[in-house]
């Protein structure tokens, strides 16, 4: 149920780069007083890398009663002289293509002549930054020291989700651990390990136990992202759960599959920890062919589903100096290419 006369519509536009509490209180407010409510969001590469679709998705998932406007090819430069009011008044007018807007939100100076070009009322709110006292600027200097002003589902989509996939005995927990602590951030043990240890029979699990792994693990890696600082290191996934049970079952079962593709796209980084380090003959382990045979099983299957990785090799030690060199230039959203220049510089391989 939206608040207001029926026949009144609320405009908020802006880059929304992240989405914060602030932006929302405008939506809400808005949604309380208007009959409906329309908010553009303008594309801005040169203002951030996150895509402008990204961006959109936060306010349709949060804000559902809002018509969302995609601005493509919105004039990337603000401020208040009569140029710059000029070129924005003339976007918005045809970007509505003579929609009526009875009202104007926003807390900023320029909402006095947006309102005016629209014919609308100008509804300033929180100008002062009182209810909300946080700016998009600061948030992007330091999302993790703001996070109390973002919701989970943008601050999720603004951490860079590392991942360390191969076989058993290859060093994933080392790494993530070591890496999770240099970095002041946490990480995400695998889930797996726990799991098994809990419910195998006779060192075995079921299709349907699989399945519930990558299930709890997926679950456990949600909430990690909400408690990490700019960046997850995860030990395993659900693509790794699902090569076990082609390897231990020869199949599957659909629900593992699911998640197993979705997995393809949730990570930003993928490091495939090699095999040429001692293995360690836990009771719990499978034995050295086996490691060999599976790790052969996870190259295959990343490189089906087309995921690019970057092999880690050596010691432990050399491994997480190859992470680093990694990490430190990795920007989300923005920098493959300045990622594969690294890469080659550094003779580390990207498959």
């Amino acid at each position: 149920m939206t608040g207001g006369n029926s026949e009144t519509v609320g405009l908020i536009l802006g880059k929304f780069a992240p989405l914060h509490r602030g932006h929302q209180l405008l939506i809400e407010t808005a949604l309380a007083e208007v009959g409906h409510v329309i908010v553009v969001i303008y594309d801005s590469p040169k203002a951030t890398p996150i895509p402008l679709t990204v961006r959109a998705q936060w306010i349709r998932r949060l804000h559902p009663r809002v018509e969302v406007i995609e601005g493509w090819g919105g004039p990337p430069d603000t401020g208040l002289t009569r140029e710059i009011m000029d070129i924005q008044e003339s976007y918005i007018l045809k970007l509505l293509g003579g929609r009526s807007v009875t009202h104007f939100y926003s807390s900023e100076a320029y909402g006095e002549h947006m309102s005016r070009a629209l014919g609308a009322v100008n509804r300033i709110v929180d100008e002062a930054r009182c209810r909300v006292p946080v700016s998009a600027t600061r948030i992007r200097e330091d999302a993790f020291r703001h996070r109390e002003f973002l919701s989970p589902v943008v601050y999720r989509d603004l951490i860079v989700n590392i991942v360390f996939v191969g076989a058993p005995s290859s060093g994933k927990t080392t790494i993530s651990q070591r890496l999770a602590s240099e970095y002041q951030t946490v990480w995400m043990p695998e889930y797996g390990r726990e799991y098994w240890m809990e419910h195998q029979v006779d060192r075995r699990l079921t299709l349907d136990q699989l399945a519930e792994i990558a299930e709890g693990h997926i679950s456990r890696e949600d909430d990690m992202l909400l408690k990490a600082n700019r960046i997850l290191f995860t030990d395993t996934n659900a693509i790794t759960t699902f090569v076990f049970s082609l390897s231990y079952h020869g199949c599957a079962s659909e629900r593992l599959t699911r998640l197993a593709e979705a997995g393809e796209k949730r990570y930003d980084l993928v490091f495939l920890c090699d095999i040429d380090i001692p293995y360690d003959d836990t009771w719990d382990r499978s034995g050295e062919v086996e490691r060999r045979n599976f790790q052969q099983q996870i190259i295959a299957d990343l490189k089906v589903r087309r995921i690019p990785y970057i092999l880690l090799s050596g010691t432990i030690d050399e491994r997480c100096a190859t992470v680093r060199s990694v990490v430190d230039v990795y920007k989300k959203y923005d920098n493959i290419p300045a990622l594969l220049g690294r890469a080659r510089a550094l003779h580390m391989t990207i498959q």
